[in-house]
């Protein structure tokens, strides 16, 4: 009997590619083999090993078709891209409202474009910042290919990208509370952690069209941490201070360019 269980072992550890379960199966044989276990707990383990491993083979199996290429023309993605920023670009503009009574003067209507002012600047500094990510987009995003978890990073990068409006028109008429700031400031911080994700994802999966250098990737890695902590300041100071550090956010794109040129100086 003891024979027959230690061919049933050879042979499920012949079938194992598991080496936590193989180790598990050697350390049970040599059990056997010293006497140290009887047959029929001998058996129980058998058929508890072979409930893990179908369990592991099933999460294995999960995982590869979770992670393998899919049927999708990474133009198709980069073009739902481009059409999103393109309209949440738009709706900026759209979030500046008319007023609802008829001006009748032109004293009333400087002291309107004048109580418009604030919102008119985060509107420009929200537009900036899209417009910055739509660049880091299209120059450190180029795919060759792409699964379903990349494109999932994808469309929550998006998502944050598409509340910016709504974030905007918060803080540009609700600056004087906390969590207005907080909110534009989180959708800020969101978009930039998503990107980071995406681009390291894209990487470690080589669907990048041209894997970049250490430097390259040392380089856009320290860009969006120096704009995740400018984003954090901006918010401490525009709330504590003055809502006029909220135009510190128009560094985003000096930062970027300063940089840049620096790389390719050294490069």
């Amino acid at each position: 009997m003891r024979r027959e269980t230690l061919e049933q072992l050879e042979l499920f550890r012949q079938s194992v590619d598991d080496e936590k379960t193989i180790e598990k199966i050697d350390n049970l044989s040599n059990s056997i083999l010293d006497d140290g276990d009887t047959h029929r707990s001998a058996r129980r383990d058998v058929k508890k090993l072979k409930r893990i491993n179908k369990r592991l083979s099933f999460y294995k199996r999960f995982k590869m078709a979770l992670q393998s290429d899919i049927d999708i023309e990474p133009g198709r993605i980069m073009g739902l891209t481009d059409g999103i920023f393109g309209m949440v670009m738009t709706l900026l503009v759209f979030g500046i409202a008319l007023p609802e009574l008829q001006i009748a003067s032109y004293s009333d209507y400087i002291s309107f474009i004048s109580s418009l002012a604030p919102t008119i600047g985060v509107t420009i500094v929200s537009f900036v910042l899209i417009g910055s990510f739509w660049i880091y987009h299209h120059e450190f995003i180029k795919l060759k290919t792409l699964n379903i978890p990349y494109l999932w990073i994808n469309i929550l990068f998006l998502i944050c990208i598409s509340f910016m409006p709504f974030t905007t028109s918060l803080i540009g008429n609700y600056s004087h509370f906390f969590l207005s700031e907080a909110l534009f400031g989180l959708d800020i911080f969101l978009t930039c952690a998503l990107f980071l994700l995406m681009y390291y994802y894209a990487y470690s999966r080589n669907f990048l069209e041209r894997m970049p250098s250490h430097d390259e990737r040392h380089y856009f890695h320290h860009t969006f941490f120096i704009i995740m902590g400018l984003t954090i300041i901006v918010n401490l100071l525009d709330f504590n201070v003055s809502s006029n550090f909220i135009y510190l956010f128009l560094l985003v794109p000096v930062i970027s360019t300063v940089r840049d040129i620096t790389f390719r100086m050294k490069s």
